[in-house]
């Protein structure tokens, strides 16, 4: 069994979901936007599929590294191609990243399961099969009625108990929202969601991630009174130094690193610096399922928790796959949105929720995604990377 074609199909489909300047996003009309499906093919018919960004598998990457590594080889063989792909990046780095290798890795462990017609995380050796959702409401905005104010959380958290989640995550204000950032606002965000949901809901906070030391303490301090889970990437994690200085400042768990490059070994370096509490890691932030689960294992070898950072299904497969992941991040969620709606790509949800807040794994082969390969054909984009 060997690769014989690595190709890229690039479609549009509809969504309401805006970018501000600074990449947050934010609710807004119907619109068109691009997405890209991977799909790697063996000689004997089968098939894996990755959805991408379509920058991240632009078609030099595809050639010059992606096919130079998989063409001609075993697909199971998953570990080796992952390591001789991540080798190329040694001066490629600004072109290889480590989303183009999550997207090659996710598809790789979504052929392996099709072609056996196991679970992805069945594959792995699951945990469990249904996980606790927190609900990740979108960065605060200007928005009447949406998540203007300390009142719009609060109405807003209110809103997601009573759909079933047992923890909410908030993103604060940050720019380019005209006044932002403000540490005083995000702690008058975070008391108004408290008093709403009461004490035994499990809140979280991802605040303005460029806060000086002494504006993530004062946050910090405040999260602790209102009983806060947790505080996530409140200053530039490039500075590993600062966190370590957090984490032994606060009493309130510090998550990380999120944003930090360095795939599973800046993890290592993280817990080794004693700079979090609790780990984070995530599929598209360190390179695939393969080094997440590597994260993962890593913190649980020190005694610690890692939780997954982003939604979508290889996120909810490796949250699945862990003892020491606690929840599965749901979102992101605002009140003009309705999440469940999903996308046109799809033909079902990938993370239904139910009632008591449980998001249920697929028991479909592979990644578990129900592809509208028909959606995709009639959708295509010819000239999608001029």
């Amino acid at each position: 069994m060997q690769i014989v074609d690595i190709r890229v199909r690039v479609f549009r489909h509809t969504s309401r979901r805006h970018q501000d300047a600074a990449g947050h996003a934010h609710p807004g009309d119907p619109h068109k936007v691009r997405q890209a499906l991977l799909t790697i093919t063996c000689d004997d018919g089968s098939e894996g599929h990755c959805f991408a960004p379509p920058e991240v598998v632009r078609p030099h990457l595809i050639e010059t590294f992606v096919k130079r590594v998989l063409l001609g080889q075993d697909p199971f063989d998953r570990e080796r191609l992952w390591q001789e792909l991540a080798h190329w990046q040694r001066g490629s780095a600004a072109q290889l990243t480590d989303r183009t290798l999550a997207i090659v890795d996710c598809a790789l462990w979504d052929l392996a399961g099709r072609k056996l017609g196991l679970p992805v995380h069945k594959l792995i050796g699951a945990y469990r099969d249904k996980v606790p959702a927190y609900g990740s409401t979108m960065c605060g905005d200007e928005l009447e009625g949406g998540l203007a104010t300390p009142e719009d959380y609060g109405r807003f958290a209110e809103a997601l108990v009573k759909r079933g989640y047992k923890g909410i995550k908030l993103h604060t204000w940050m720019p380019p929202v005209s006044w932002a950032p403000d540490v005083k606002a995000d702690l008058r965000a975070c008391a108004a969601v408290r008093e709403a949901v009461g004490p035994d809901v499990h809140l979280m906070i991802d605040a303005f991630h460029w806060y000086s030391r002494t504006e993530a303490y004062e946050l910090g301090r405040g999260l602790e009174k209102l009983g806060f889970a947790w505080i996530e990437e409140p200053m530039d994690e490039q500075s590993q130094s600062s966190y370590a200085w957090l984490t032994a400042a606060l009493d309130i768990p510090v998550l990380g690193p999120e944003s930090a490059a360095g795939k599973h070994f800046a993890r290592a370096e993280w817990v080794s610096a004693k700079a979090c509490d609790i780990l984070r890691t995530g599929v598209h932030d360190v390179g695939g399922i393969s080094p997440a689960l590597k994260s993962m294992h890593l913190a649980e070898a020190f005694g610690m928790n890692c939780e997954v950072h982003g939604n979508g299904a290889a996120n909810l497969i490796v949250t699945a796959a862990a003892k020491n992941c606690r929840w599965y991040e749901r979102g992101l969620l605002h009140p003009f949105l309705e999440y469940d709606d999903g996308v046109e790509y799809l033909n079902s949800l990938s993370d239904p929720m139910d009632k008591d807040g449980f998001v249920h794994l697929s028991d479909r082969p592979g990644l578990g995604e129900d592809i509208n390969f028909d959606f995709i054909a009639a959708n295509l984009v010819d000239d999608a990377f001029r």
